[in-house]
């Protein structure tokens, strides 16, 4: 890959204007509630028009996840790099950690508010559903496979995740989701064969 060298200046202007629109959609979701805030309080607040906004993202739910959504992306883009040798559980657990560790400290700040909004508003947790069924399927045709096997793991893999993300909240310490994750996922052959 080659560095595309320095953002000119109209870049890092709509690299700040996104940045305070995500940063700014958190903090009025949270402390208003996502369902009972109306786009145009986030846009007065930024200071920004509806154009502006919608050349950024496509809707308030977009902005409102963008950090579970900037995860996801990262991730895809590690698994790319990622050597496939092993068990595939070992390289999506892998590919989980080497992208937590490319999150910056923004996004941990941002991460555990936008996982309470999600868990707050319906609407928000429908479009994260969305959002995780097209993750699950770029995940599988990126790897070029569409056993049920390979889906299933897919699927297990994301519900380990779940459970690490359960277990990290309420307190949310950034050192400490790739242990949870860990964790998680060592777990996951162990539960599959659970007896009654």
């Amino acid at each position: 890959m080659t560095d595309p060298g320095p953002l000119t200046l109209r870049e890092r202007k709509k690299q700040r204007t996104r940045q305070a629109l995500v940063e700014t959609a958190i903090a009025i979701f949270s402390e208003r509630g996502f369902d009972a805030t109306p786009l145009d309080a986030l846009l007065d607040e930024v200071e920004v028009s509806r154009r502006t906004f919608f050349r950024n993202f496509r809707s308030k739910e977009d902005v409102a996840l963008a950090a579970v959504k900037e995860l996801w992306s990262a991730y895809l883009d590690v698994l790319d790099e990622t050597a496939k040798s092993g068990p595939l559980a070992d390289v999506f657990r892998d590919a989980m950690l080497a992208t937590l560790g490319r999150m910056d400290e923004n996004w941990y700040e941002r991460f555990p508010a936008t996982l309470r909004l999600i868990d707050e508003s319906p609407a928000l947790n429908g479009h994260t559903l969305r959002h995780c069924a097209e993750t699950e399927a770029e995940i599988v045709r990126r790897l070029g496979d569409s056993r049920l096997e390979l889906r299933l793991l897919v699927e297990f893999c994301v519900a380990a995740w779940r459970c690490a993300l359960d277990e990290w909240l309420p307190d949310c310490a950034p050192g400490e989701l790739p242990g949870h994750v860990r964790r998680a996922f060592a777990a996951m052959d162990g539960s599959v064969r659970l007896r009654a």
